[in-house]
């Protein structure tokens, strides 16, 4: 009898680039946007790898550390070091090289260097979706979620 590999195997794990906004919305509780990403956030661990950057773990963390205080950005950083679901991709000199260039070409955009690292990854990785609430990540072409 021929093995049911098909069956054996669950479905692909796509994955979902994670930007600051998405990351301060999750765990803001007073945020515009906290009660449908944690609503969201739930269904993208169960189907996706979410990713995000070191640039984007350190903008997260301040930010949180200004509005939430120190226990919230320190846990923060705590799950993204410890979550089997959650890679953290670093930048890289060929990654950052590549991040100029889009500042230099995009010079009518308001890109930020943690945006444009963003975009390289998800480029490289072939991420075309990102759970955000910046529209720079539209302008590059890519879809937000949710």
């Amino acid at each position: 009898m021929k093995p049911r590999t098909s069956c054996a195997k669950g479905p692909a794990r796509t994955q979902v680039f994670v930007d600051t906004s998405g990351w301060i919305a999750l765990a803001v509780e007073d945020d515009v946007h906290h009660e449908e990403v944690a609503a969201l956030y739930a269904q993208l661990l169960k189907r996706h790898l979410l990713v995000t950057t070191n640039l984007v773990v350190a903008e997260t963390h301040i930010t949180l550390r200004r509005r939430v205080g120190h226990r919230a950005a320190i846990s923060f950083v705590e799950l993204v070091e410890v979550s089997p679901r959650i890679q953290r991709v670093f930048s890289t000199d060929e990654v950052e090289n590549e991040a100029l260039s889009i500042l230099r070409e995009c010079a009518d955009q308001s890109f930020s260097y943690t945006d444009a690292v963003s975009f390289v990854v998800m480029r490289n990785l072939r991420i075309a979706q990102a759970l955000a609430f910046d529209a720079h990540f539209r302008t590059m072409g890519f879809e937000l979620l949710p």
